[in-house]
């Protein structure tokens, strides 16, 4: 039983772990977009 439990923290961890991952990925396109946006508008 403690094992189980032990393996299903550990999968819930990692799931939250990579899940955030992509979130922090998808933040820095977004950046990269908005400053790719003010550099075409400055010129």
């Amino acid at each position: 039983m403690k094992r189980t439990l032990a393996l299903g923290l550990v999968a819930l961890f990692a799931v939250s772990l990579l899940s955030g991952c992509n979130t922090i990925r998808g933040a820095g396109q977004d950046i990269e977009e908005g400053g790719e946006a003010i550099q075409k508008s400055s010129y």
